[in-house]
C-alpha cells in the first residue's frame, strides 16, 4: 500500500486540526507540528497558516433582542515546525505555535447590558499565546512495526488586553515552562499508526497595569490618568488525545482521534489592581472533549485529498456561549517542486446556547447558533 504512506502526509492539511478549536474548546488555536517527527527524511521544515472567520453574536441581550453586529473578531493562526534526524532512530523537532487565544469586540447593546449590570463593561477583549517547543522521539523495533517514545518541553507566553469603561487592563507573563510526552505504534506496510500525547498544564503568574479612564478616575477617585500595577494570573489547561489512522484498501486511509482538555482548571481569571484591591473575570469552564474522523484517498502519486467531520463538545456553562461545535472539513495535499503543498478550507457551526448573571455571565444573553470558516495552507520540504 505504497499510496496510502502518501496519504498520511495529506492528514496534516485537515482543517479541522486547525480551525475546529477556533470555536470550541474555550480558547484553544493552533497544535504544535509534532507530526512533523515521522516524516521520513533526515531534515524536514513545515510551515503554514490558519485564517478564520466566525461569526459569533448575540440573537438576545437582557431580554430585548439584540442589534450588534458580531463580537467574535477574525484572525490568523501561523505555525512552524523544522525536523532533524541526530540518529537512525532519533529525531528531533523545533516548534512554533499559538496555542491559546481569544479575540471579541462587543458593541453597543452588549456594552450597555454589562454597564447596567457590573458597571464596568468590557469594550473589547483580547488574549495571545505563544509556544516554543523542543520535542524529540525515538524509534525502535517492535514486531512488524516501530514503536515510538516521545518527550519534550516548550515555553509559553501570555499576553491579555481588556478595555473596559473604567480603564484598561494589560497582563503578561514572559516565561511559564510545559512538557509533553507519548508513545506511538506503526506498520509503514499498512499505514497503520496509533498515538497518545499528552500536554502539560502550564501556570500563568504575570504582571500588568491597569490605567484608568477618566469615568475610572472619579469612580475610584483617583487621579485622571492614573495607571497602577497589576498582579495575577491561571492555569492552562493540559490535554491528552489518542489518535489512529490505518490503511483500508489501496490508496484509501481512515482516520479518528479523541482529545480531552481539562478546562475546568480555568473557573476564572484572578488579578489584583494595587490600590484598587482583587478583582475576576468568570468563565466556570467544564472540560472539553473532540472526537474527530475521517477518510483520506490518494488520487494519483502526486496529489491526495481528505474529508473529516469533528464534534467538540462546548465547555461552557452559562457564563459565556461556549457551546457545542460541528465542523466539516476537507482539503487536498500536491506534490509541488521540492516539498508538498497543503490547502484546505473547513465549515464549523456552533449551537445555540444562553449566558446568565445567575452562572456567572456579565449579563444575560442568547445565541440561536453560529458559523465560522477557515482556511488554511501549508508547504513542507524534506531532504
Amino acid at each position: 500500500m505504497a499510496s496510502n504512506a502518501f496519504l498520511r502526509g495529506a492528514l496534516v492539511v485537515l482543517v479541522s486540526g486547525a480551525s475546529v478549536p477556533a470555536l470550541a474548546g474555550g480558547f484553544s488555536r493552533g497544535t504544535a507540528d509534532t507530526d512533523i517527527l515521522y516524516e521520513d527524511a533526515s531534515v524536514a521544515v513545515r510551515s503554514g497558516v490558519t485564517y478564520v472567520a466566525p461569526s459569533s453574536r448575540y440573537d438576545t441581550i437582557a431580554g430585548a433582542p439584540a442589534h450588534d453586529s458580531p463580537f467574535s473578531n477574525n484572525y490568523f493562526v501561523p505555525s512552524f515546525a523544522a525536523k532533524i534526524r541526530l540518529y537512525d532512530s532519533f529525531s528531533c523537532a523545533a516548534t512554533y505555535a499559538q496555542p491559546f487565544g481569544a479575540s471579541a469586540t462587543f458593541g453597543d447593546q452588549a456594552q450597555a447590558a454589562d454597564l447596567a449590570a457590573t458597571r464596568n463593561a468590557t469594550i473589547n477583549s483580547k488574549f495571545l499565546t505563544h509556544e516554543y517547543g523542543a520535542t524529540c522521539a525515538g524509534k525502535f523495533a517492535a514486531g512488524r512495526g516501530n514503536a515510538y517514545l516521545i518527550g519534550g518541553v516548550f515555553l509559553q507566553t501570555f499576553d491579555y488586553d481588556e478595555p473596559t469603561t473604567l480603564g484598561k487592563l494589560h497582563l503578561e507573563d514572559d516565561s511559564a515552562f510545559g512538557y509533553r510526552l507519548g508513545a506511538a505504534y506503526e506498520i509503514p506496510e499498512y499505514a497503520f499508526r496509533a498515538q497518545v500525547l499528552y500536554r502539560s498544564e502550564v501556570e500563568h503568574k504575570g504582571d500588568g497595569y491597569f490605567a484608568v479612564s477618566d469615568i475610572g478616575a472619579a469612580f475610584f477617585r483617583l487621579p485622571p490618568g492614573f495607571t497602577a500595577p497589576v498582579t495575577g494570573g491561571g492555569s492552562l489547561p493540559k490535554s491528552l488525545e489518542v489518535s489512529l489512522e490505518t490503511g483500508i484498501a489501496e490508496g484509501w486511509l481512515a482516520y479518528g482521534s479523541v482529545k480531552w482538555m481539562d478546562w475546568s482548571v480555568l473557573p476564572q481569571l484572578n488579578y489584583t489592581i494595587a490600590g484598587i484591591g482583587p478583582q475576576q473575570k468568570n468563565f466556570n469552564f467544564r472540560d472539553g472533549w473532540t472526537i474527530e474522523g475521517g477518510i483520506a484517498h490518494a488520487f494519483t502519486d502526486r496529489v491526495a485529498g481528505t474529508i473529516g467531520l469533528t464534534w467538540d463538545r462546548g465547555v461552557g456553562t452559562g457564563a459565556d456561549l461556549m457551546s457545542d461545535t460541528w465542523t466539516v472539513s476537507t482539503g487536498t495535499q500536491i506534490k509541488a517542486g521540492p516539498g508538498a503543498f497543503r490547502v484546505g478550507a473547513g465549515l464549523s457551526y456552533m449551537t445555540g446556547t444562553t449566558q446568565s448573571l445567575a452562572k456567572g455571565g456579565s449579563f444575560d444573553a442568547t445565541s440561536d447558533g453560529n458559523w465560522a470558516v477557515g482556511v488554511t495552507t501549508s508547504y513542507l520540504v524534506k531532504f
